[in-house]
């Protein structure tokens, strides 16, 4: 009899947190249907807000605003290469730099500087403004390099870095070092292949960053054809006045007419981030094994 309580409340309990998990997940994928819903809906529908989970009015009308200038396609292409070369400098300082800060006083005597140092830095940044003016004196205005270089070491990411290289047991290095590696080899050849975890978690951070950024636009391009993608999109909205004052044709004002700015909006949301949709399922089985582990020192 008691057994079959306990088995009772065992699948109670099991019953209760499949709810809560469905609850969290319906919260989350829910807003997402109805943001999807907008932007294929008709402008009326939408600004009347009656607009659920499906579509009023099927349109693409939203998508094709957005897509059928050149700028945005070229604004897409800048972010891709940003995230790319992102990605490639990230991973390369941040494990170069956690892999010496791994290793004890005793193998590595400035380690305790160099933590300082990091620290101090992470809790005290130089600000937006002295981080423009390093930017501007360096002539990297309307380039790329302003979007990539000022985030090209984050910190947090060390220290997860550093605190998985910890875990990695020292007989294997040792080993190593008895076959005669040297200590790239060690690095690149031990210490990386175990470390695929936080180095995904580390790659998911860096690509999401770059991805979502867009203020890093407004602040470092001066033109309109040097914005990335996050940052153009926030550009785009429906003028009827200006098109109205410059004698727009008639086909052009229906075809404004077709897109309020709530689905504009919505198309905005979805574009941005489907690419992401795409890249974290590839990456999502390292994620958890990679925070957990690499953010808790031994």
């Amino acid at each position: 009899m008691m057994i079959r309580k306990k088995g009772i409340m065992a699948n109670l309990g099991t019953g209760v947190i499949y709810g809560i998990v469905i609850l969290l997940g319906l919260i989350c994928l829910l807003p997402m249907l109805n943001i999807l819903a907008i932007s294929f809906s008709g402008s009326d529908a939408a600004a009347a807000n009656i607009v659920g989970f499906v579509p009023v009015k099927f349109t693409t009308a939203a998508y094709e605003k957005i897509m059928e200038d050149r700028q945005f396609w070229r604004s897409f292409g800048i972010s891709v290469f940003r995230v790319g070369a992102g990605l490639v400098i990230n991973l390369v300082l941040i494990v170069l730099m956690a892999y010496p800060l791994s290793k004890t006083k005793r193998e590595f005597k400035g380690r305790s500087v160099y933590m300082g140092l990091l620290i101090f830095a992470m809790l005290f940044s130089g600000g937006m403004i002295p981080t423009y003016l390093v930017v501007k004196n360096l002539h990297l205005l309307n380039t790329v390099w302003a979007l990539v270089l000022p985030g090209a070491v984050p910190i947090f990411s060390v220290i997860m870095v550093m605190n998985f290289f910890m875990g990695v047991p020292k007989s294997l290095e040792e080993a190593a070092v008895i076959d005669g590696a040297t200590p790239l080899q060690v690095l690149t050849r031990v210490y990386i292949p175990c470390s695929k975890p936080v180095i995904a978690t580390i790659a998911l951070f860096s690509i999401v960053g770059n991805w979502n950024d867009f203020f890093g636009g407004l602040i470092y391009m001066t033109k309109v054809r040097n914005y990335p993608l996050q940052t153009y999109i926030q550009t785009l909205s429906v003028k009827l006045e200006d098109m109205l004052n410059s004698g727009g044709s008639l086909s052009s004002l229906i075809n404004a007419m077709e897109v309020s700015s709530q689905n504009l909006n919505a198309a905005k949301i979805v574009v941005s981030v489907v690419p992401l949709l795409m890249i974290y399922p590839l990456l999502q089985r390292y994620l958890i094994t990679g925070i957990v582990v690499g953010s808790v020192k031994e």
